[in-house]
């Protein structure tokens, strides 16, 4: 395995934001290569680059006087972990409406909700954001689907020597992330109920979400796990795909899906190590469904509030509807290499309108279904769906 993978795409959009805004925010999971990119951003700059990492006692010190330490600085300055430190919130305010912009400001930052209130209150019409995810197909090649599907997109996961080694990564992110990233964020959950929850979030992915069966199942208020959700995935470890919902004269689901974000992150969760024992699993099919999801997110370049899923108490659903202005591109994710029209996607297609439906598949070949559905190899994602105009 490669012990490098270089993330053209995403360090081009930081540079052009960086070109129109005075301050750019990169927000993503702990350990997704925001650090990573950041230096990939810096050294491709001409001029200073001046970082702070939050969580570096030096650095800290460096920075307990913001205004002494910052307003001097001029070219591209990184602040690491910057949710830690708000209150160079309101400096940072003063610092990018100077005449000239002499500093650009690449902030980074694990905990979005907090960061986003924080970063719109004080920065608002000078703060531009970039989502980071975890390593795509795009990233690591068509050939390697199957180890990113097993290990997951955390960069030290997808590329650790052995499968055992990235396993033991992930388990190692997973009680860290409980037992330090929680409690510095502020958040007083116990680790071990956090953990339990997580796990037993594990076993719902892919399913629609029901805070009081869960509730009820966890031995806790339902008021209690929706927090408890909120706060997973606003550390961007679990993703909430919304209903989509219209004026139709069908009965439509109004509950959100609920998946962990990163397929290696559910294969810990739920003890599976190697491809023999994800392919035994009963979770396989949600777990390749959340992995295709994630993919076609990434391709597709769609923000989180373009996303949704749709449903009626008929039976009919769509796995993954994409909407930007006018456009709706639909995806069905099937784990099968020989997919086929079926009344639920017919249905989806006529009530939604969609411009575009794309079959997911895990075969090898591209044909079409009927007239605007397209079944395509996940492999082959790149070659046939283009991103959302």
């Amino acid at each position: 395995m490669s012990a490098k993978v270089r993330r053209k795409r995403h360090a081009a959009e930081v540079e052009g934001l960086l070109r129109r805004h005075p301050v750019v925010g990169v927000l993503g999971a702990r350990q997704v290569g925001k650090t990573s990119l950041a230096a990939e951003v810096a050294a491709r700059r001409r001029g200073p680059v001046t970082r702070f990492d939050l969580e570096d006692p030096s650095d800290r010190a460096r920075l307990a006087d913001p205004k002494l330490a910052l307003q001097g600085l001029k070219g591209l300055v990184v602040l690491d972990e910057v949710q830690l430190l708000p209150e160079v919130f309101p400096l940072l305010r003063v610092l990018a409406d100077r005449p000239g912009t002499p500093a650009r400001f690449l902030l980074l930052g694990s905990a979005s909700p907090e960061l986003a209130r924080r970063t719109s209150e004080s920065l608002a019409g000078r703060i531009a954001y970039h989502r980071l995810r975890g390593f795509s197909l795009e990233e690591v090649g068509a050939e390697a689907v199957d180890t990113l599907w097993l290990r997951g997109a955390f960069p030290r996961a997808f590329l650790a020597g052995s499968d055992a080694d990235a396993a033991e990564w992930l388990r190692s992110f997973i009680g860290t992330f409980l037992a330090r990233d929680i409690p510095q964020l502020g958040i007083g959950i116990p680790a071990e109920t956090l953990g339990r929850f997580w796990r037993m979030l594990a076993h719902w992915h892919g399913q629609e979400w029901n805070a009081s069966e869960f509730g009820r199942a966890f031995g806790v208020a339902d008021h209690t796990v929706r927090r408890y959700l909120d706060l997973l995935a606003g550390a961007f470890v679990v993703r909430v795909l919304p209903p989509w919902s219209e004026n139709l004269a069908k009965r439509q689901v109004k509950s959100p899906k609920v998946y962990v974000a990163d397929a290696g992150l559910v294969h810990a969760l739920l003890g599976v190590g190697t491809m023999d024992d994800l392919l035994s699993h009963p979770k396989v099919g949600a777990s390749w469904e959340g992995f295709a999801i994630e993919e076609v997110i990434s391709r597709t370049g769609a923000r989180p509030e373009e996303c949704f899923f749709w449903g009626t108490h008929g039976g009919a659903e769509l796995d993954l509807l994409l909407v930007r202005g006018r456009r709706r591109v639909g995806f069905e994710v099937k784990r099968t290499s020989a997919p086929a029209m079926t009344p639920s996607m017919r249905s989806a297609l006529a009530d939604l309108r969609l411009d575009r439906l794309y079959v997911v598949h895990a075969g090898r070949d591209t044909f079409p279904l009927a007239e605007r559905v397209t079944a395509v190899p996940l492999s082959r994602l790149l070659r046939v769906v283009p991103p959302l105009p």
